[in-house]
C-alpha cells in the first residue's frame, strides 16, 4: 500500500530565549488516515523586555503580542517583572528550569498559574514566576501582597518572646517535680517490698507492728507482749537461760520471754547492768528508745526494765544464735560473695546511724556508735550484720554545746580508736568529726572480714586489726606508738590485690582509715561502692564462660530486709563486749 503525505504550515513562530525565529514544524498524514504527530512543545508569551503598567500588585496581563513554541520540550513559560527608578518592565520568555536564569533557579514551574516571587537576580531585585501545561500561562501574572504585621501581631510577638524564658523554666521545674515524685515513688515501692520481706510467717504482720519470732524450740510468740506491757506495774515474765557474754559493765543472757496466755515463749537476749552502772544503762536505753533508730542492720530492741528486787537494770533485745562477727570470723572462712553481703550490711547500718534523714525524707538525729568493732556486731541467719552495744553511743543533737561534747571524753576500745581520738584532738566544733571516727573503726572491721575471705589466697587464722603488732588488750599509749608515731595500719599483702574485687575493697578500706579524718569516705559512699562492685563483678562473670555464678541466696539485695527467721526473736543481741572501757578490748 502506498502513502501520500502533505505539509501544513503551522501558523506560529518557534523561538528560544535570546535566539532568532526558526521555521515552523510540519504535520504529516498517511493515506491510511492515521496521523503521525509529534507532541507540541509549550506555548508561551515571548516578548523579551517591554514596558508595562503592572504596579506589582494584584493581577496583571502582559502587553506581549507574540506567542511562541518553546524549542525544548522541558522548557516552561517565564515572566519577570522589574522596577527601577524610572519605569516598570515585564519580560516574557521560555526557559529550561534545570538551568539558572539571571543567577537564580526556577522553583515553581510545575504550577499552571504564574505567581510572582521576589528573587535576587544578577541584574538586581525582581519578581519572577514560571508555569507550564497551560497555553500562554505567563501572560497573566499574579502578585501576592506581602502582609505587614499589625501592631497587635508585633505586640503578641514581643509578649511570646518575653514569656519564653518563663515557659522554659516552668517546663524544667515541672520536669524536676515529676522526677522527684517518680524517685519518691520508687523508694516507697522498694521500702514496701522490703517491708513485705519482714512480715512473719505466722501472723503476716509487719515487724514494726508485731515482730513475731521463733525460738530454738520452734515456739511462736509476739514481741508486742514486751513492747506494750505496762512496765511500771510488773516486770516481764522472763526466765534467764544461759550466760552468752560478759563485759566490764554488763552481762548478756539468752532468755525465754513467756507468754501470759499460753505455754509458748520467745527467745530473747537480756543485757543486765548492776545498779551502779545506771548511767551506762540509761544512755543505751535512750538511744534504743529513739524510734528512728529502727533498721534491719541495727539489733532489734524490745524494751528496758528496772528490776528493783534484783537491783539490776535490763535491756531486752532480739537474739541471734550465730553470735557476733568476731566469733563468726574465728570459726569460718567466708566466700567473696559473703564478704560483699557482710560488708554492705555493715556499711548500711553505720550509714543509717549517721544519716540525718530517713528514706521518706523525714529529719532524723544522727547517732555515732563510738565503739565499733567486730565483737559489737551480730551475724544474722541470712549472713547480714546488725550493730549492737550502744553503751557509748552519742546522739548528735543540734542542741549539744561544745562543752557537752567535750565532757563525752576519750571513749572506745583502744585497738579500734581513730588517730584523732588517741591523740585527744577531736574537732568538737564539727559534729562530722565524730562520724569520721566510726568510719576509721569500720575500716578495721572490713579489714578483718577481708583477711578471712577465701579470695585472698592463703587464709590465715583470724586475728583482730593490728594482730600481733600490739598486745592482746592494748592500752591507749601502746596504740599511740603504733598508729600515731609509726603511722602503722594493718597489713594488706600484695596477694590480696590480685583479685579485682578485693583490690577495690582494699582501696576503700585505705581511704576509710586515712590519717586525715576529712579525707575518709562516708558510710553511705562505702555502701554505694560495694553495690557498684557487685555489678562490675557480675559483668565480668557474665563475659567469662568459666566464671562461677553467684548463688541466688547470696545476691546482695537493693534493700536488705529482715527475713522471717530473723524477725522472730529467736536471736539474741550477743553483747559479748558490753565492756566499753578505754583500755580493755572486748
Amino acid at each position: 500500500m502506498s502513502t501520500v503525505a502533505f505539509k501544513q504550515t503551522w501558523p506560529l513562530s518557534i523561538r528560544h530565549a535570546k535566539h532568532p525565529t526558526f521555521s515552523p514544524p510540519q504535520k504529516t498524514l498517511s493515506v491510511t488516515g492515521m496521523p503521525t504527530l509529534f507532541s507540541m512543545n509549550q506555548l508561551c508569551k515571548f516578548c523579551d523586555v517591554e514596558l508595562t503598567s503592572c504596579s506589582g500588585t494584584g493581577t496583571c496581563v502582559s502587553n506581549c503580542s507574540i506567542t511562541s513554541i518553546c524549542t525544548d520540550r522541558v522548557e516552561v513559560c517565564v515572566s519577570i517583572w522589574r522596577k527601577n527608578e524610572t519605569d516598570l518592565s515585564l519580560e516574557t520568555l521560555c526557559h529550561n528550569p534545570s538551568k539558572p536564569l539571571y543567577g537564580v533557579m526556577l522553583d515553581d514551574y510545575n504550577s499552571s498559574t504564574c505567581v510572582m516571587k521576589k528573587k535576587n537576580t544578577t541584574s538586581g531585585m525582581a519578581e519572577i514566576c514560571s508555569c507550564r501545561d497551560v497555553e500562554e500561562c505567563n501572560d497573566k501574572v499574579l502578585f501576592i501582597p506581602v502582609v505587614d504585621p499589625t501592631p497587635d501581631d508585633a505586640l503578641l510577638s514581643v509578649i511570646l518572646v518575653s514569656l519564653l524564658p518563663l515557659l522554659t523554666m516552668g517546663v524544667v521545674v515541672a520536669g524536676m517535680f515529676y522526677w522527684y515524685r517518680a524517685y519518691r515513688q520508687r523508694v516507697s515501692q522498694e521500702w514496701e517490698r522490703s517491708a513485705k520481706k519482714r512480715k512473719t510467717k505466722a501472723g503476716g504482720l509487719d515487724c514494726d507492728a508485731c515482730a513475731i519470732m521463733m525460738d530454738d524450740d520452734g515456739s511462736d510468740s509476739s514481741s508486742t507482749h514486751a513492747n506494750h506491757l505496762n512496765h511500771n506495774t510488773e516486770p516481764l515474765p522472763i526466765e534467764l537461760d544461759m550466760l552468752v557474754g560478759k563485759g566490764r559493765f554488763a552481762q548478756v543472757y539468752k532468755a525465754k520471754l513467756k507468754q501470759t496466755t499460753s505455754d509458748q515463749f520467745e527467745t530473747v537476749a537480756v543485757k543486765i547492768f548492776p545498779y551502779e552502772e545506771y548511767a551506762s544503762w540509761k544512755n543505751e536505753k535512750d538511744i534504743f528508745s529513739y524510734m528512728d533508730l529502727r533498721h534491719e542492720n541495727i539489733v532489734h530492741f524490745l524494751t528496758a526494765e528496772e528490776r528493783k528486787v534484783e537491783k539490776q537494770y535490763w535491756l531486752i533485745t532480739a537474739f541471734h544464735p550465730r553470735g557476733n562477727l568476731q566469733e563468726h570470723l574465728t570459726r569460718h572462712v567466708i566466700s567473696w560473695e559473703e564478704l560483699q553481703v557482710l560488708g554492705l550490711s555493715l556499711a548500711r547500718g553505720v550509714a543509717h546511724l549517721h544519716s540525718d534523714r530517713l528514706l521518706c525524707g523525714r529529719p532524723k538525729v544522727p547517732i555515732v556508735h563510738r565503739d565499733l568493732k567486730s565483737s559489737n556486731i551480730l551475724v544474722k541467719n541470712d549472713l547480714t550484720l546488725c550493730l549492737c552495744d550502744f553503751g557509748l553511743g552519742l546522739r548528735l543533737d543540734s542542741t549539744l554545746s561544745v562543752d557537752d561534747l567535750a565532757n563525752s571524753g576519750q571513749v572506745g576500745t583502744a585497738r579500734y580508736m581513730a588517730p584523732e581520738v588517741l591523740e585527744a584532738r577531736l574537732n568538737l566544733e564539727n559534729m562530722e568529726s565524730f562520724k569520721q571516727t566510726d568510719i576509721y573503726s569500720m575500716a578495721l572491721v572490713l579489714w578483718e572480714m577481708t583477711s578471712r575471705c577465701e579470695a585472698v589466697g592463703e587464709v590465715k587464722e583470724y586475728e583482730p586489726a593490728y594482730g600481733s603488732k600490739v598486745r592482746e588488750h592494748p592500752c591507749v599509749e601502746s596504740m599511740k606508738d603504733s598508729v600515731l608515731r609509726d603511722r602503722g595500719r594493718p597489713e594488706i599483702p600484695d596477694t590480696w590485690l590480685r583479685h579485682k574485687g578485693l583490690a577495690q575493697i582494699c582501696g576503700t578500706i585505705m581511704e576509710c582509715w586515712d590519717h586525715d579524718p576529712e579525707a575518709r569516705l562516708t558510710a553511705l559512699c562505702v555502701a554505694e561502692r560495694i553495690l557498684e562492685l557487685e555489678d562490675e563483678m557480675d559483668k565480668l562473670s557474665s563475659r567469662s564462660s568459666s566464671a562461677e555464678k553467684i548463688p541466688a541466696e547470696l545476691k546482695i539485695p537493693m534493700e536488705v530486709g529482715i527475713p522471717g527467721e530473723e524477725v522472730k526473736i529467736s536471736q539474741i543481741q550477743d553483747v559479748s563486749a558490753a565492756d566499753s572501757s578505754v583500755s580493755d578490748e572486748k
